[in-house]
């Protein structure tokens, strides 16, 4: 099964998205979708790559996301293959910090996805060159599904069979106005008619109950035409659509993609750092000895995270009966060295 059959076959109906800002950031200057994208991977690994890079922006990609919308994946699977997926150079863990309008300032952590791999100096200027990007127009545009290797919009998925479509929020509401204001009451055309002005409102933050008030207040006597003043008044009192503040990236540093430890702190290869590194080895002698690892890693470790990556590492090692190495101990202040806490570091992973 190539990875376009792969992908078609995992894609889920919809899988959820990361919370604003957070979430999948496709790279630019990706070569044109094929079939071999991805065969130089394992099959786990290019099941999991093909389903993600039919994912829209801002879609949540942390282990826990992938495993609960890919039917034959669990966590421990996904965020194993997350690792080998940046070692091939098809993604980075990059925490950004972010500058806005009101002069407040936060930490993102996005994982940034190529079809075509690359190679860690290419990352390397990818993200360094990220500081000082305008993220406004790219988080308004983060629901659209974009090849970012120009303004062309991605192949669309192989089609579904046609279903029934269900009726919208916004349907349901203008259907049922005859139920407060009898005079109100619309047909199934006009419904039709006015769904998405209805449905613009509840993007904009108004509630159902909101529209159907400002729908059916102080109406004219005598009513003629009830479809006509619900679309006079959809247009004219139209809520304002939310302020977005304008948001630039001030910097940006590549995570580990197995601990999350910055590069300031340990040495990245592939986007891994050593200590991730002995566990995919570990894992790796496990699996060729038939073991079955079913531990799930802990992305929000109580302790230092080299310590716990050593530790799995080591009870990798001894089941896959290679010889164990020392755990180090957690040196004070480790994390100093590197992003400080005092800025509000987010784990990206739980905003996945």
């Amino acid at each position: 099964m190539d990875s376009t059959e792969l992908s078609t076959a995992l894609r889920p109906p919809a899988h959820p998205q990361a919370k604003p800002g957070y979430g999948k950031r496709s790279v630019p200057g990706q070569l044109p979708r094929t079939d071999a994208d991805f065969a130089h991977l394992r099959t786990r690994e290019a099941a999991i790559a093909a389903y993600i890079d039919r994912l829209t922006e801002g879609a949540a990609i942390g282990y826990k996301a992938l495993a609960a919308n890919i039917a034959d994946y669990g966590q421990q699977a996904c965020a194993k293959s997350l690792k080998f997926l940046s070692e091939a150079g098809h993604l980075r863990l990059v925490k950004e910090h972010l500058a806005v309008a009101d002069n407040s300032l936060r930490w993102v952590t996005r994982t940034y996805f190529s079809r075509t791999s690359r190679d860690d100096e290419w990352w390397k200027a990818y993200v360094a060159g990220l500081r000082g990007v305008d993220l406004t127009g790219l988080d308004r545009d983060r629901g659209l599904d974009r090849d970012h290797d120009g303004d062309r919009p991605a192949e669309p998925p192989a089609p579904a069979p046609p279903a029934p479509t269900p009726p919208t929020v916004a349907y349901r509401t203008l259907a049922r106005l005859g139920r407060t204001e009898p005079r109100m009451t619309l047909s199934a055309a006009e419904c039709a008619a006015l769904e998405s002005l209805a449905a613009q409102w509840l993007a904009r933050g108004a509630t159902p109950d909101h529209l159907t008030r400002s729908l059916t207040t102080g109406l004219p006597h005598p009513l003629h035409s009830p479809g006509a003043i619900a679309r006079k008044r959809l247009e004219s009192k139209m809520p304002p659509a939310p302020y977005q503040d304008p948001a630039h990236i001030t910097r940006a540093v590549m995570l580990c993609i197995g601990c999350e430890e910055p590069e300031t702190v340990v040495t990245l290869i592939g986007g891994v750092c050593m200590e991730c590194r002995e566990e995919m080895e570990a894992y790796d002698a496990a699996e060729g000895k038939g073991l079955v690892i079913d531990a799930v890693p802990n992305t929000f470790r109580a302790v230092p995270a080299q310590r716990e990556v050593a530790r799995r590492a080591d009870e990798l090692r001894a089941a896959a009966g290679l010889k164990s190495r020392p755990i180090p101990r957690p040196t004070h202040g480790e994390f100093a060295r590197g992003l400080s806490r005092d800025v509000g570091a987010e784990r990206g992973r739980g905003a996945e």
